[in-house]
């Protein structure tokens, strides 16, 4: 229900503001959660553009509806590029038409990592150098990185994860099957080279790892 809502009546709306709608998902491990990403050239930019949107006669007219679809809509994370060339290549991709339905066999895996610091300048450095090279894989690639943006939060109207401090990994793969060898081939090719270790002690916990199958009209896919 909402993701037809969705790709029908927020899409085009959105980005008629300047808005980015980025990528809708479906997540493979909970059927009832739908991610998506939408991307703003600044901050500022961010409060004026959601402004509009929200304030807008198609939000206005369809939030009923949207709002009846969701149990929570808070789990939010700020995000920036975590150099200035790693986020997402978006130029080349054209998004589909209402009337294409045809479904992506292609699957991009959000991995979420949870910093024991207060900086990501030790996990960046460790990713770059120990990390990038073996998520190198034939049918994979590696599409953006992002850190926690600590600005302020310049639409208030819209909560976003507080007290947070992450690096978010974005990967395609050709479909679960290649995902699932590479994650068995990644996990024994950091084992007992100390790699491991030092990435535990970097991070508070185990990564979240989202697998996301792409809706039919989503940018990314």
């Amino acid at each position: 229900m909402l993701i037809s809502l969705f790709e029908r009546h927020f899409i085009e709306s959105q980005e008629a503001t300047g808005i980015t709608v980025i990528g809708q998902f479906c997540d493979l491990n909970n059927p009832d959660r739908f991610v998506w990403l939408r991307g703003f050239a600044d901050m500022v930019s961010r409060a004026q553009q959601l402004e509009e949107f929200y304030g807008g006669p198609i939000w206005k007219e369809h939030r009923e509806a949207a709002n009846a679809t969701m149990i929570d809509s808070d789990n939010v994370l700020l995000l920036r590029p975590a150099r200035t060339n790693s986020g997402f290549c978006l130029e080349d991709l054209k998004r589909r038409s209402h009337a294409d339905q045809k479904d992506s066999n292609g699957l991009i895996v959000a991995t979420i990592y949870h910093l024991s610091g207060s900086t990501h300048g030790d996990f960046l450095e460790f990713f770059e150098y120990e990390l990038a090279s073996r998520l190198t894989w034939p049918n994979a690639s590696i599409l953006a990185t992002f850190v926690t943006e600590n600005h302020p939060n310049t639409f208030p109207a819209l909560p976003v994860r507080k007290g947070v401090n992450v690096f978010v990994l974005f990967s395609h793969f050709a479909d679960r099957g290649t995902y699932e060898q590479h994650a068995a081939i990644f996990t024994n090719s950091i084992s007992g080279k100390g790699v491991a270790e030092k990435l535990s002690t970097l991070i508070k916990g185990p990564a979240e790892v989202l697998l996301l199958a792409p809706t039919s009209r989503s940018l990314l896919r």
